[in-house]
């Protein structure tokens, strides 16, 4: 088994994850507990990441939504629920979702669906409808989205 890390060497590991990539405190806290940290000084570790800025919920939230919908092609609910677990607060999320552009967002919906249709044998039938806004729902795409997409029919092109 290995030796348990000290509240300095774990102050310095996160730190220099924080510093190449966007962290949560709660995946910080969830990775400290990994490595043997007492409650209180993973408390207390995570207050200086959040006061020297290395961790800031917000800024990971609204990174987490872009990178998601853009490179990922997520929708907005799956990003959502994706957040809520990560021990983001509602308000944070709903901030990170408000800073997505919807045009962009509707046009990554489209090509999504789009590249589905490619690969659903049945057409545009209500079998065929049926399998796209099921892929649709379970890239968490808003089901009144996905509806118009689908309606306008240009998906199918």
């Amino acid at each position: 088994m290995k030796k348990p890390l000290t509240p300095q060497q774990a102050l310095a590991r996160l730190q220099d994850l924080c510093s190449r990539s966007e962290q949560c405190s709660a995946d910080l806290a969830k990775k400290m507990h990994g490595w043997g940290i007492s409650s209180g000084n993973i408390e207390k570790i995570l207050a200086l990441l959040v006061r020297d800025r290395f961790v800031d919920d917000n800024r990971f939230a609204a990174a987490f939504a872009c990178d998601k919908y853009r490179f990922a092609g997520w929708g907005k609910i799956k990003i959502a629920r994706q957040l809520a677990s990560k021990n983001i607060d509602r308000t944070i999320i709903s901030a990170a979702l408000h800073e997505i552009d919807d045009e962009e967002y509707s046009a990554i919906a489209l090509r999504a669906l789009k590249a589905k249709t490619r690969s659903i044998k049945e057409g545009n039938t209500y079998e065929g409808r049926t399998k796209l806004f099921r892929f649709g729902v379970t890239r968490g795409y808003e089901t009144s989205l996905i509806s118009d997409i689908i309606k306008n029919g240009n998906v199918w092109d």
